[in-house]
Order: C-alpha cells, then sequence, then structure tokens
C-alpha cells in the first residue's frame, strides 16, 4: 500500500498517530501514514519509536523504502514486540536526532551555492556530512566556511514549492545532481528554495530541512579532499572549526 508521507508537508512533525497495514518477513512494519523519514537521497532515516495503547514501545532502529518509493517501512530493533495490522499506534520521531540531521542537510544546499559545480556524490550526517563537487579548482577552505556563515546569519528562508514531474523535464538546469536525477513517477516533486523569491537558491530534493538558514548555526568546511582530477569533497562539520584544530 502507499504510505502517506506526512513530513513532505511538514518537516517539523515529529509525531502522529498511525494505522497499521502489514508486517513483513523481516519484522518491518507498514503504516498507513508516517511522519518518518526513510533513507533516501543521501539523508538517512529517522529512528524513534511506536507507542502502543497500552503505553509500551516498540524501538526503530531504521526506516526505509519499500519495494517502491511509496512504501515507508519502519524497522525495530531486535527482539521489539509486534503490533497487530489494524493497530493505531502513535508514531515518535527522535527529533534531536532529525533536527541535526535537517540543519546539516540545508547546509549541504547553503555550500552548493557557495561552490556552485555539478555535484556527484553527497552523505548527510548528525556529526559531518560530504558533498563531492565536479571540479579542479583550488579553492579556500576558510574562504568558503566565510560565505556559508554568511548565509547562515543572512537568515535566509527556508520552503518548500511543489513542481509537476513535467516542469522537471522541462526544466533540467535546476538539478545540481550530475549523476542522480530527481525521482518522479507519483506526479509532483518539490522544489526546497532558499530566499525570498528563491533569490538564493532553489533544486529538486526530497530531504528534511530547516524553515531559515539562521537555525542551521555555526557550520565549518573542516576539509577539502581531492578524489580524481576533477573532483573535490568537501566536508562539513558543526562548530566554528576551533575544535578540529
Amino acid at each position: 500500500m502507499m504510505t502517506k508521507a506526512l513530513y513532505r508537508d511538514d518537516f517539523y512533525l515529529s509525531t502522529a498517530e498511525g494505522v497499521v497495514t502489514a508486517i513483513h518477513e523481516d519484522g518491518a512494519i507498514e503504516l498507513d501514514q508516517t511522519c518518518f523519514y526513510a533513507t533516501s537521497g543521501g539523508q538517512p532515516g529517522d529512528t524513534g519509536f511506536l507507542e502502543r495503547a497500552d503505553g509500551s514501545r516498540i524501538l526503530l532502529g531504521q526506516t526505509r523504502h519499500g519495494q517502491t518509493k511509496e512504501t515507508i517501512l519502519h524497522v525495530p530493533l531486535d527482539d521489539q514486540p509486534k503490533p497487530e495490522p489494524g493497530e493505531t499506534l502513535v508514531l515518535h520521531v527522535d527529533w534531536a536526532r532529525r533536527y541535526r540531521l535537517m540543519r546539516m542537510h540545508t547546509a549541504c544546499h547553503l555550500l552548493s551555492v557557495v561552490c556552485p559545480y555539478p555535484i556527484t556524490g553527497a552523505a548527510v550526517g548528525e556529526e559531518e556530512s560530504r558533498v563531492d563537487f565536479d571540479m579542479s579548482e583550488t579553492i579556500d577552505r576558510q574562504d568558503v566556511t566565510d560565505k556559508l556563515m554568511q548565509l547562515v546569519a543572512e537568515n535566509h528562508p527556508v520552503f518548500v514549492q511543489w513542481i509537476t514531474d513535467e516542469e522537471l523535464i522541462a526544466n533540467p538546469g535546476i538539478v545540481k545532481s550530475k549523476n542522480v536525477r530527481p525521482p518522479i513517477g507519483l506526479g509532483r516533486v518539490s522544489l526546497v528554495c532558499i530566499g525570498q523569491d528563491l533569490s538564493v537558491d532553489s533544486q529538486p530534493c526530497g530531504g528534511t530541512h530547516v524553515s531559515e538558514t539562521q537555525e542551521v548555526g555555526a557550520i565549518h568546511i573542516a576539509k577539502i579532499e581531492k578524489k580524481g582530477k576533477e573532483n573535490r569533497r568537501f566536508r562539513i562539520r558543526f562548530g566554528t572549526g576551533a575544535e578540529d584544530a
């Protein structure tokens, strides 16, 4: 069945109710709707727990997609109780973890503004993220950090606009990733926009983000690595960088 992904319309939704629609052989729990983000696009899936009517908890180790992007599976840790199909559960996202990932993912978008090169890979993490660019130029790590923090301090709004699959196909230039194309087939694609009237950035992305750049907080480029003749890997970390010295 198709899972209604509530987080697509509200990144700050950390609790919701869902009805169990299926239990898979590996124990993964399928619900009619969820506020849990499933692993995709370099961002890890949410963790947290499902609360039963008696107050007991089913602890989750990961959230992932099923055979298609339309299905979201909640995978319990080992030795957790199994709910029954038709049972109503209260979903609780590990908010502290999710919020760090939201801040980091937004920081990756800001980096793609400061470094306007095709993206060849990315991974969002709680403590460190990486973005790989198709570039051969030498670039100053501190200069990139300063420009990132300027965008953070300017406190630009971050919001989502929806376009149709057809609009995306007609405007391929808005896709920054060189190797991965945004998924189509659901009828609409989310654009993550930064700045009034999209003045800072706009790119297709299905991840979760903060609502204004100031929420990202202090970030810095910890390292720039050469990964081939025309590939550079940027490592983003929270903090000012003094702790890396």
